[in-house]
Formats: structure tokens, C-alpha cells, sequence
């Protein structure tokens, strides 16, 4: 539905250019949730106003329902825009219109229905979103939340094939935004609507995404889908969607001599479909006769999806244990052995596949 090809976008400045986009590549498919997450800064924004060309990039092509928007004439390009919806942070409502009236705006600029009939579409919206009974009501008399539902009710007016969500529920309270977010989902549903969302807030991810990509200094650095990315080794993504807290301290570290303590293996396994409701870890246990010890955990909702995650040790070294986590790949799950940042991919071996300090500081990024 949307196809992003090597784009680019440069702003001039006084000292030297600033490249918002460096080279983006992008694809969402038809009838998806698509989220975009990173820190601010990313160019996430430049890149989700580059979909509906309210921002021309520099170079690239972005094209969607098969229509490249980039090679299109003004004439033309208006008309593909009314089917490209925009849900905006800060709602955008004309405050001397009623909510039924400015869900009919985009009906009017349009000019192709009568004003029976905007009528009729704008409180059909309105149904859809839940504020039947507010039509005539003023921004100023409304919700954070119920402005939002007129946004989203204003972006479905002229029946988009694409929604795009500019950080729509930044401004609003934990249980409105979890509502605005089951409102995107039912939309996406129930209309068939692509969805690309840009946000800074995993939650966000976690409640509607069927896919997501990180950006970081205007590049696409992590993408896939949500089940792809939780089954991923050394996934960002997966790593922020499930914070168990900072690796621990090898052995000894402060002092920098062998530590007289028996060493212990860290591994994160991440749990998803069936796994979830087997006991797996005990079965390890039992079968090799193993203490486990367990670090930490935590179960989430992912896009309707249970999926779970644990970080577990096991005494002995990675050598010592390679049975052992053989045990738990075949049976499914993932498995990743946790480095401490004070241990550099070289000290801890490339049997480990640990991530390192840069994926620590990236992950920082994102959570900031």
C-alpha cells in the first residue's frame, strides 16, 4: 500500500544543510497497523509528511495504492491526497466549528457531495467514533480525547485508503490514549484502513502495531513485523518492548581479578504462541538436572498476542551450557545470551551474540 524508495530530505540552513531522511526505505502492506518509533529528532515526523507529499523530499520516490506521489502534477496530486487521512498531535479543529462541521470540511473542499449528504457522512463518522451525541458540540466543550475522535472522524471523511497518525496520542492522559488507540484498531478493522503511525512510545507498539521500524538520525536502523522482531536475535525493538532491567555486573568487575564466585551464564529467552503456556523452564531444569535462577520476567499484550520474556541463569559458563539452550531453541524459543556493558563483544566471545555497547546506548535513544 505504501512504498518508500531511497528517500531523502535535505532543509538548507545558515552553516550547513541539515538531512532530515537519509536514504529511507519503507514498505507497508495493505490493511496494517505501521508503527514508527525512535527519539525525537529522528525524522519521524519529515517522514510521515513526506507520505502526503505536505513536505516535497528531496530525492526518492513514495508511492501508494500503486500511485507514485512524487511524479505526480499539484492537479493531480490534491486529488490522490483526499484519499491519504491525517490524524494530527494537536487535533487541528477549526474552534468556530461544530464537530459535525469540521468533520465536513475536507467533504466541502472536495465539492462532490451535497450538503445533505456531508451531513449524513459527518454523523456517520461521528457514530463510528463514538460521538453521536456530540455533534453539535464546540472544541472548546470537548475532551483532549473526544477532539482526537473528531480528528480521526475528519481523516476518514473522504473515505482514505491510508490514515496516517502523527503522534496522536502524545497530548492525552494513559486511559484516553489506550482508548483513541482501540478506536484506530476498530477503524483498521472494521474499514480496512492502512494505518502508519509515528510514535515515541512502545505502548503505543504494543496495543495496535502489526509491524514497526526504529529510526534513528533519519535512517530506518530495525523493521519487520511484531512476531518477526520478538523472535529476533539482538532486536532493539524486542529488547524495549520487554525491559527487564540492566544486565548484571560480571564477577568480580570492580576489582578487575577472577572473581572467587562460580560463574553464571545470563540468558534472556523470549516466550511467544504456544510456548507461553508450557513449562518449559522447568522441564530444563528437570532434565538436566539444573539450578535456574530467575532474574527477572515479564508477560505483555502484543497486538493481541501473549508473548512473554525471562531472564534466567544458569550456573557455569556459555560453554558449559550449550546443551542447555539448545534445549530451548528447539522447542521454539529465543534465546539470547546477556552481556554486561562493562564486557565488550570481543571479551564475551562470538558464541554469545551480544549486542554490545552500541545497542545498549541506542537503546537509551529510544527510551528517552
Amino acid at each position: 500500500m505504501i512504498e518508500i524508495n531511497n528517500l531523502t530530505k535535505v532543509y538548507p540552513a545558515r552553516t550547513h544543510p541539515v538531512t532530515a531522511l537519509d536514504g529511507v526505505d519503507l514498505s507497508v502492506a495493505a490493511g496494517e497497523v505501521y508503527g514508527v518509533v525512535g527519539r525525537s529528532g529522528a525524522g519521524k515526523s519529515t517522514l510521515i509528511r513526506c507520505v502526503n507529499l505536505l513536505e516535497r523530499p528531496t530525492s526518492g520516490t513514495v508511492s501508494v495504492a500503486g500511485r507514485e506521489l512524487t511524479a505526480l502534477s499539484g492537479r493531480q496530486l490534491r486529488a490522490e491526497r483526499r484519499r491519504i487521512g491525517m490524524v494530527f498531535q494537536h487535533f487541528n479543529l477549526l474552534s468556530s466549528r461544530s464537530a459535525r462541521e469540521n468533520v465536513e470540511l475536507p467533504l466541502e473542499i472536495g465539492g462532490s457531495l451535497t450538503r445533505r449528504e456531508r451531513r449524513a457522512r459527518a454523523d456517520e463518522l461521528l457514530d463510528v467514533v463514538g460521538l453521536a451525541d456530540r455533534a453539535e458540540a464546540h472544541p472548546a466543550q470537548l475532551s483532549g480525547g473526544q477532539k482526537q475522535r473528531v480528528g480521526i472522524a475528519r481523516a476518514l471523511a473522504a473515505d482514505p485508503h491510508v490514515l496516517l497518525s502523527d503522534e496522536a496520542t502524545s497530548a492525552l492522559d494513559p486511559e484516553t490514549t489506550r482508548s483513541v488507540l482501540r478506536l484506530l484498531k476498530e477503524v483498521n478493522e472494521r474499514l480496512g484502513v492502512t494505518v502508519l503511525l509515528i510514535t515515541h512510545e512502545m505502548d503505543v507498539v504494543k496495543a495496535v502495531c502489526d509491524s514497526a521500524a526504529l529510526m534513528r538520525e533519519g535512517r530506518i536502523v530495525e523493521s519487520g513485523t511484531i512476531s518477526d522482531l520478538l523472535t529476533r536475535e539482538r532486536s532493539e525493538l524486542a529488547r524495549e518492548l520487554f525491559q527487564l532491567g540492566p544486565a548484571p555486573e560480571p564477577a568480580g568487575s570492580e576489582s578487575g581479578s577472577e572473581s572467587e564466585s562460580a560463574p553464571t551464564t545470563v540468558l534472556d529467552v523470549t516466550f511467544h504462541g504456544d510456548s507461553t503456556a508450557q513449562p518449559l523452564i522447568s522441564q530444563l531444569a528437570r532434565t538436566y538436572s539444573v539450578d535456574v535462577t530467575i532474574l527477572g520476567a515479564a508477560i505483555e499484550t502484543v497486538n493481541g498476542q501473549t508473548v512473554g520474556r525471562m531472564r534466567i541463569g544458569l550456573p557455569g559458563r556459555f560453554e558449559d551450557n550449550v546443551v542447555q539452550v539448545g534445549f530451548l531453541r528447539e522447542r521454539g524459543l529465543n534465546v539470547e545470551t546477556v552481556v554486561p556493558e562493562t564486557v565488550t563483544p570481543e571479551a564475551a566471545g562470538p558464541e554469545t551474540g551480544a549486542p554490545g555497547n552500541a545497542a545498549a546506548d541506542s537503546l537509551q535513544e529510544v527510551a528517552s
